[in-house]
């Protein structure tokens, strides 16, 4: 080739290099259709529509991959499972499954992953970002993804319902978790205790009873949760916010739990019964609790009396008598408390409530068990019967103090004088001598609680 006919090639190329540079951008490309494609970026045109959703490309190529998922066509197959992949990029990240591999490392914690948008998407949790915006409520998300599924609850949207009893759901996963309820799938087994899951997520949040792990800590007083909704609800006690509005009677709650629970109260739904006795609660775990009763298991033994209880939490609370510890203090008066529905109970008497009224001759009453006292004599019915002298009470504390007279137990000894009782409320009246104050007001609570 001749000086001339190599100068008019290297020339030539030069102008076919510089006739193929974005001018928007400055990037080159190796021919005007590489070119052409690449303006569609920054003019926006979509050229390329689906003639089943309607969705636009801007390459024909990716139509072509799009139509895959109308199809059901999936082409790829992985040669360790067997399972199928539309697209072969998605092959790709899924063969790291198998081999482990997770190339893509977060130079902020060290966690890896398999892809690099996943790598990407967790950046934004050291960096704060949360760029997609909820334009209905404010909510800000780090992934679009998370956005579009949170649109679903202000649209109302749950486009995946469950053949077997037509429940909705807005996400495909959740739907797939729900199956298994059916199908009794509990695919994710604890290794410590063998107790089987549905979910992964509670297959994790499980371990970290074994593990002891509790990653979520509360900014305001360092209390550390196992799960990252437990904190949630933490937080709402140091704010006082409560989200969950009762429309029956204004109360308010903390967890949209304890919201569905209690409107059981309003419609009186009481779906668990126990099977020995017929009493019926409107909680599963009060049946529970109930029929441990029924069992008579009281496997919580306080060490100081060795009295024994059915729960923790009642060894717990019980355990203040001997601390004297009285946490629940009347917001009226000084008085003190170890319960806290002791303290509500107490306030009642300077509040003048009265919640409980008989449908039969309209008394009112502060108390339920009061009430419920009040009814038997209404219907005669006097269940508590002595088995020293067949007499016949109403309410089980009152046989119980009436037992005293034959057995002359005086448990309740005045501190000021020494003399001793059968009865608290006897107690009380005795103390009024020492005080000075009327007999009459220290045993109104008295009267006002066993008709």
């Amino acid at each position: 080739m001749s000086k001339l006919e190599k100068s008019l090639s290297c020339s030539l190329k030069t102008r076919a290099k510089q006739s193929s540079i974005c001018p928007q951008c400055g990037k080159s490309f190796p021919c005007k259709k590489s070119l052409k494609r690449h303006t569609s970026v920054h003019n926006g045109e979509n050229p390329h529509t689906c003639d089943q959703c309607g969705k636009s490309f801007r390459l024909k190529s990716t139509l072509n991959n799009h139509m895959k998922i109308h199809t059901g066509e999936k082409p790829h197959t992985c040669d360790q499972c067997g399972k199928s992949f539309t697209f072969k990029e998605t092959l790709k990240n899924h063969m790291s499954v198998h081999t482990g591999e997770k190339p893509h490392t977060c130079d902020q914690c060290g966690k890896s992953f398999r892809q690099k948008a996943a790598l990407n998407d967790h950046m934004k949790i050291h960096t704060g970002e949360k760029p997609h915006t909820c334009d209905q409520c404010g909510k800000c998300f780090r992934q679009k993804a998370t956005l579009n599924e949170h649109m679903k609850i202000h649209t109302g949207v749950k486009p995946h319902t469950c053949d077997q009893c037509w429940k909705s759901f807005r996400q495909k996963a959740a739907l797939n978790d729900h199956m298994k309820i059916h199908t009794g799938e509990k695919p994710h087994t604890c290794d410590q205790c063998g107790k089987s899951f549905r979910i992964k997520a509670q297959y994790n949040e499980h371990m970290r009873i074994h593990t002891g792990e509790k990653p979520h800590v509360c900014c305001q007083c360092g209390k550390s949760f196992r799960r990252g909704e437990t904190l949630t609800c933490h937080l709402r006690s140091h704010s006082g916010e409560r989200p969950f509005n009762c429309d029956q009677c204004d109360k308010n709650f903390f967890r949209a739990n304890a919201l569905k629970t209690h409107l059981k109260i309003h419609t009186k739904e009481k779906p668990h019964m126990c099977s020995l006795c017929g009493k019926s609660f409107s909680r599963m775990e009060h049946l529970q609790l109930h029929q441990k009763r029924h069992s008579g298991v009281k496997n919580h033994m306080c060490f100081d009396c060795e009295k024994t209880f059915v729960t923790d939490f009642e060894l717990k609370v019980h355990q203040r008598v001997h601390t004297g510890e009285k946490p629940y203090k009347c917001s009226h008066c000084e008085k003190r408390f170890i319960w806290s529905g002791d303290r509500k109970k107490h306030e009642r008497i300077h509040t003048g409530e009265k919640p409980y009224k008989c449908d039969q001759c309209g008394k009112s009453f502060t108390q339920k068990q009061a009430l419920d006292c009040h009814l038997k004599i209404h219907t005669g019915e006097k269940p508590h019967i002595c088995d020293q002298c067949g007499k016949s009470f109403r309410a089980k504390v009152t046989l119980d103090n009436h037992r005293k007279i034959h057995t002359g137990e005086k448990p309740y000894t005045c501190d000021q004088c020494g003399k001793s009782f059968r009865t608290v409320q006897t107690l009380k009246l005795h103390t009024c001598s020492h005080s000075g104050e009327r007999p009459i007001n220290a045993a109104k609570t008295l009267f006002d609680q066993v008709p």
